[in-house]
């Protein structure tokens, strides 16, 4: 009888067990599936940058990830490692895997105006990211007042006392159609001031090397030169360097734009004048915040928004104010805002760091 009894209570746990372990495979299943919901309910964002070679765009990449990820969507970053064609690929990919929104950094418009548009027709929000897709149709244009941020190179150097001067403008890639913008804002400034401009050259790709050898190969246009305007920081680097050889460094006033954390240094050690800070922070987080609205279907602020003529089509345009740094407001800038560390700025001259 005994053993009976235990027969029948083997049994029965045993039976027991198999149903709950069903059980709980189901709730694991349903687990898995509610997950995988979830996953496929996000909004897709796909990024494609430029390059990574100018230090400002892993901050750009860093905050516009971490914003968009708060606001529940999902960013699948590309580096073209500044390859138009590669690019293209990029947002043809993103195409393919049906992203809600495709943010741009644009190499090279010409090359990427087909895919753009078919992923417009496809219902992908595109946004250009701090450079005009020209020709595009794009949903929006983010980017700073790129007009004003010449205005500032050219003020920052009349300031200075450049009058009855001469300058060399040594810009970025023509392909990128912020510079021209950049350089009508400068050369409103030195029309104005009636400056004399010696020579504007474009640094193909934004490679900051041609720059440097501009002032190897051009050496009686830079002794002529009370000033050089550059592109960005990353040409200033290289044309302070050149300069330093030959024994010019702090002797022609220099201008540039990004606040790159060398140029701070350039400009605390007296052989840059003058950088723009971009609050590149406050451009990411505009970008991320516009991209998930466009994507749920939302409008954007209109208050906000200005329009920019993009070869006859109207863009949104939202700018971003640009802010000017010398030596003057660098502290207040770019060291309380904590763009960059004080002892990183001043890093090479310690006696000039403030307590």
């Amino acid at each position: 009888m005994g053993k009976r009894i235990r027969r029948v209570i083997c049994v029965f746990l045993l039976a027991f067990l198999t149903v709950m372990s069903f059980s709980g495979c189901e709730k694991e299943s349903a687990k898995a599936d509610n997950s995988a919901e979830n996953e496929s309910d996000k909004i897709q964002i796909g990024m494609c940058f430029d390059s990574f070679v100018i230090e400002r765009w892993q901050r750009d990449r860093d905050v516009f990830v971490s914003t968009a990820k708060e606001l529940g969507a999902e960013v699948n970053v590309q580096n073209a490692n500044g390859d138009p064609a590669q690019q293209k690929q990029q947002i043809d990919y993103f195409i393919k895997k049906g992203m809600d929104v495709i943010v741009i950094i644009t190499i090279d418009s010409e090359e990427i105006l087909e895919s753009v548009e078919k992923a417009r027709e496809a219902g992908i929000k595109v946004i250009a990211y701090d450079r005009p897709i020209a020709g595009a149709d794009s949903d929006l244009y983010i980017s700073f007042d790129n007009e004003k941020v010449g205005e500032m190179m050219g003020n920052a150097l009349m300031k200075k006392g450049l009058s009855s001067g001469k300058v060399l403008m040594l810009c970025g890639s023509p392909t990128d159609y912020n510079v021209p913008m950049v350089e009508s804002g400068f050369g409103k400034v030195m029309e104005e001031n009636k400056i004399l401009v010696l020579d504007v050259f474009h640094a193909d790709g934004w490679r900051a090397e041609l720059a440097g050898d501009y002032i190897y190969e051009h050496m009686d246009l830079v002794e002529q030169a009370d000033a050089i305007m550059c592109g960005n920081d990353d040409l200033a680097s290289k044309v302070v360097h050149a300069l330093s050889e030959k024994r010019l460094a702090g002797k022609k006033l220099v201008v540039g734009q990004d606040a790159d954390l060398e140029a701070c240094q350039r400009i605390v050690e007296g052989t840059q004048l003058m950088t723009v800070y971009k609050p590149i922070e406050k451009l990411a987080q505009k970008a991320a915040q516009s991209a998930v609205k466009l994507a749920k279907g939302e409008e954007l602020l209109e208050e906000e928004l200005s329009v920019y003529d993009n070869d006859g089509k109207e863009i949104p345009y939202l700018k971003i104010e640009p802010v000017s740094v010398t030596a003057d407001n660098i502290d207040e800038v770019i060291i309380k805002s904590g763009f960059h560390l004080k002892e990183d700025v001043y890093l090479n001259v310690p006696g000039k760091m403030p307590k």
